[in-house]
């Protein structure tokens, strides 16, 4: 009896799953070949049972319900598992195919370690998008993304890291914004200046105000921009002090750099998996990738 329920509940968490991850019933039905009205009676049975609703129903379309984006999130880590457990029992395979999708704070970060992974896995389809700090472990914690890059050495005792080093944080402007003769800028000296931040969740915001603070200096936004590439924009108009890394500064005529005097901020880049997912194939051959290439890089030092 046990096992028969089990095989049950299995098939309607199966069937609740390919719905939400397909945005609907007739999409789920074409995509695993059962009919409509099959997969319907699952959920329901599957809503009836645990007296939950999982899905809304507004004439043709579907949405999920608070309850049903927290079972979405479990359902993804139970049937990963169970693609895991399939790729551990035939680890002989020659070739690694799939998705990895990576969320970065900067694409900057990560373009070393491509080049290598597309060379040795190049049936896997990559994504890449930014977002601050908060954004990619968010990303990561949902199942949406599997490799992230934050700007901090410790975002939490469920990740599994790897430390890509650290560059100083710089201010920046347009070209000719400010005299000839200012070679840098401290802290105190900021305050003249329309400052030009970005979002609230930003690694190099909340540092900048950790050090102004530490300081008892008030350091006030005149701009927030959500984005580096946005807020590049905004400084290169003549709008106020931007503030990057300085690995992220890049090669741009529009800015110029400015060091921060008096002061040693620097930003630390990690790279993030779920510790409770590194062991996933496609995540585990990524993550090789990047330590062996940080090892090459210290050996030239040697």
């Amino acid at each position: 009896m046990i096992r028969g329920a089990s095989q049950v509940r299995y098939s309607q968490i199966r069937a609740f799953h390919n719905v939400a991850i397909h945005g609907g019933f007739s999409r789920a039905a074409e995509a695993v070949f059962q009919t409509q009205p099959a997969l319907s009676e699952q959920v329901r049975r599957l809503e009836q049972e645990y007296d939950v609703l999982l899905f809304n129903r507004e004439k043709k379309r579907v949405q999920l319900t608070p309850a049903g984006e927290r079972l979405l999130v479990l359902s993804k880590r139970f049937f990963e598992a169970e693609d895991h457990m399939e790729d551990y029992l035939s680890e002989t395979r020659a070739a690694i195919d799939g998705t990895l999708r990576i969320v970065a704070d900067s694409a900057h970060h990560v373009t070393a370690y491509l080049s290598r992974f597309r060379q040795r896995h190049p049936d896997v389809f990559i994504s890449v998008k930014t977002g601050n700090t908060a954004e990619v472990l968010k990303e990561l914690r949902n199942y949406t993304a599997e490799i992230g890059i934050v700007g901090s050495m410790g975002p939490g005792p469920d990740f599994d890291c790897v430390s890509l080093g650290s560059t100083s944080i710089v201010a920046f402007c347009a070209v000719g914004y400010l005299p000839e003769h200012v070679r840098g800028l401290r802290l105190q000296d900021l305050g003249q200046y329309p400052l030009v931040f970005r979002e609230e969740g930003s690694r190099t915001r909340q540092k900048l105000a950790d050090a102004a603070q530490a300081q008892k200096v008030a350091l006030r936004p005149a701009l927030e921009v959500e984005g580096r590439e946005a807020m590049r924009d905004v400084v290169a108009s003549g709008s106020g002090i931007g503030f990057v890394s300085e690995a992220e500064f890049g090669n741009d005529a529009r800015l110029v750099k400015i060091p921060l005097e008096g002061i040693d901020l620097r930003m630390s880049e990690t790279m993030v998996t779920l510790t409770a997912r590194k062991e996933v194939r496609i995540i585990r051959a990524f993550m090789e990738c990047v330590r062996e290439l940080g090892a090459d890089e210290e050996s030239l030092l040697v």
